[in-house]
C-alpha cells in the first residue's frame, strides 16, 4: 500500500496540468455536504441571529477581527 510519502512523490512529478486537476478533485472531496451538520449550523446561525437582534449578542467590525491576525 503506497504510503502518503509515497503519493506526494508522484503527484510533484505530475505535469502541471495533472496536479490543478489532483489538487482540484482533492480540495472538492473535502466539501461535501453534510446534513446532520448542515441543520446544526443553520440552528446556531438562526440562534446567533435571533440573540443579535434581541441585544444579547454584540457585533464587531470586519476590521477589528482582521487587525487580530495583523
Amino acid at each position: 500500500m503506497a504510503t502518503p510519502k509515497d503519493i506526494l512523490e508522484k503527484a510533484i512529478a505530475l505535469q502541471p496540468l495533472e496536479k490543478a486537476e489532483l489538487v482540484d478533485t482533492l480540495i472538492s472531496s473535502l466539501d461535501r455536504s453534510d446534513s446532520v451538520l448542515d441543520q446544526l449550523w443553520a440552528k446556531e446561525a438562526e440562534s446567533r441571529l435571533s440573540a443579535y437582534k434581541m441585544g444579547e449578542l454584540k457585533s464587531i467590525s470586519l476590521n477589528e477581527v482582521l487587525s487580530k491576525y495583523k
